[in-house]
């Protein structure tokens, strides 16, 4: 079913560890007003990509972000070498090709559009890697092939991954 106008936005879509996605309905690049956490850590732009992704992230995994601005396209720096340290994110970076398979909870970052999209990696199999996200109309999980060449990990269809990001291991 098609939903074509507001009456769904805002409505949860799905859930993972506790934490729900939301509908911002057809029109992905529109506003619903700022979130904020009760104790004023900025989450984003209800129901954007990011918002999602720092919600999870502080709600989840007791991880806030150093610097909480910028489009999805943003969250990977394209400076780093695979497994350095995104400073603005305090997250370790691993590239598309990397050694490092990604891991549940990692945040797969795509940059292949004007704004990018970002999304949490909820299963990872031999094959494939399973993502929610939010502000993608009426799709709440897509699973990607993960393919495995000399040793190295790609993510290639139906998008491009940039990357995934995850807490540093202690």
């Amino acid at each position: 079913m098609i939903i074509w106008d507001d009456a769904q936005i805002g409505s949860v879509t799905d859930s993972y560890k506790g934490v729900a996605t939301y509908e911002n309905g057809f029109f992905f690049f529109a506003g619903q007003g700022k979130h904020y956490a009760s104790d004023g850590y900025y989450y984003g732009q209800k129901w954007q990509c990011v918002e999602f992704i720092k919600r999870f992230y502080k709600d989840a995994i007791n991880h806030e972000m150093p610097f909480g601005w910028g489009h999805a396209r943003d969250f990977f720096d394209t400076e780093l070498v695979d497994g350095g340290f995104n400073v603005k994110r305090g997250l370790v970076q691993f590239s598309n090709g990397s050694h490092e398979k990604p891991k549940r909870d990692d945040i797969l970052v795509f940059r292949d559009s004007q704004y990018g999209h970002v999304g949490i990696v909820v299963e990872v199999n031999e094959d494939s890697v399973v993502m929610i996200q939010q502000n993608i109309f009426a799709k709440p999980r897509v699973s990607f092939p993960l393919l495995k060449k000399n040793n190295s990990y790609f993510i290639e269809t139906p998008r491009i991954a940039s990357g995934w990001l995850r807490v540093r291991e202690n």
